[in-house]
C-alpha cells in the first residue's frame, strides 16, 4: 500500500472533490486545511492580495491510502490536462507498512 498526499489551493477543492469521487480506486478521503508558504507564490493564480500580505496561502491536504497497483492510473488522472486541478498543487508518495480499521 501507498499513501498519496496531495496539497492544493482551496480554490480547487470542489474540482478535486469531484475528481476523487469519480475514481473507483478511491473509497473515501478527508480534507485538512493547511497553510503554505513558498517561492511559487508569484506564479500561483489563486494568490490574493491578502495572501501576499499575510505571507501564507490557504491550502487543502488529503492523504489517500491506495493499493500499489492503482498508483500509476490515479496519478495519470491528476496529470490529465482536461481537469482543472493540473498544475494547481503538489503531491508525494510514501510506502505504508501496515494499515486497517480500528474496531
Amino acid at each position: 500500500m501507498k499513501i498519496l498526499t496531495l496539497i492544493a489551493h482551496t480554490g480547487v477543492q470542489q474540482e478535486l472533490t469531484d475528481l476523487l469521487r469519480s475514481m473507483d480506486q478511491i473509497s473515501g478521503f478527508t480534507f485538512t486545511h493547511v497553510e503554505g508558504h513558498g517561492d511559487e507564490v508569484e506564479a500561483d493564480s489563486f494568490v490574493s492580495a491578502r495572501d501576499e500580505v499575510v505571507g501564507y496561502i490557504p491550502r487543502i491536504r488529503t492523504d489517500l491510502l491506495i493499493q500499489d497497483d492503482d498508483l500509476d492510473s490515479i496519478l495519470s488522472t491528476f496529470f490529465d490536462k482536461q481537469n482543472n486541478i493540473t498544475g494547481q498543487g503538489i503531491y508525494w508518495v510514501t510506502s505504508v507498512e501496515n494499515g486497517g480499521h480500528i474496531l
